[in-house]
């Protein structure tokens, strides 16, 4: 069995967790989510607390154990309180804009990026950073990663998009003989 797997999560006040036969769902003050589970898995709630089990005894079970009681303890933690992920635009002239759930970059591009969050991601921008958060941890780190994704930092000068503290190993230019 795995060792994380059999951990119980503990579900925090105003937090409701539900498991069905496939699914466990969970209502909080952030939102609404739900997992689809594994076959060889089963969740039970009790006494405040969900218990995951695992009929499977292979490598490949034990590590769906542990992945499906993590994914179920981001679920409950993020209803709770939520996740951000902070970036930092760095170069002349990079900022950004938010209007509405559209974020508007200007990179150094010919014309502005325009990125869409998706539903249930709050983007906010204050001065060269830009936080990204929701409910959901897999998604705002998804936000996240596309938003760097659009100009990745570059070792030379060090301009881009990057997580905030990231640090950028720096490269030489070409020297001239």
């Amino acid at each position: 069995m795995s060792r994380i797997g059999k951990k119980p999560i503990t579900i925090p006040k105003g937090v409701t967790v539900q498991a069905g036969a496939t699914t466990v769902s969970a209502k909080g003050p952030k939102g609404e989510l739900a997992l689809t589970l594994p076959p060889t898995i089963k969740a039970e709630v009790k006494d405040g607390e969900v218990l995951i089990t695992c009929s499977e005894d292979t490598a490949t079970g034990r590590s769906r154990h542990g992945l499906t009681r993590s994914l179920i303890a981001n679920m409950v933690t993020g209803l709770d309180k939520g996740y951000s992920i902070e970036l930092e635009l760095q170069g002349v002239g990079f900022r950004a804009a938010v209007q509405g759930s559209k974020l508007t970059m200007n990179l150094g591009y010919s014309s502005p990026v325009l990125f869409e969050a998706p539903k249930g991601i709050a983007i906010a921008v204050k001065d060269t950073f830009i936080t990204v958060s929701g409910s959901d941890k897999q998604m705002v780190g998804d936000v996240a990663a596309r938003i760097r994704s659009y100009y990745p930092p570059e070792p030379y000068k060090g301009k881009g998009v990057r997580y905030k503290g990231e640090h950028v190993k720096r490269k030489a230019g070409k020297t001239v003989a």
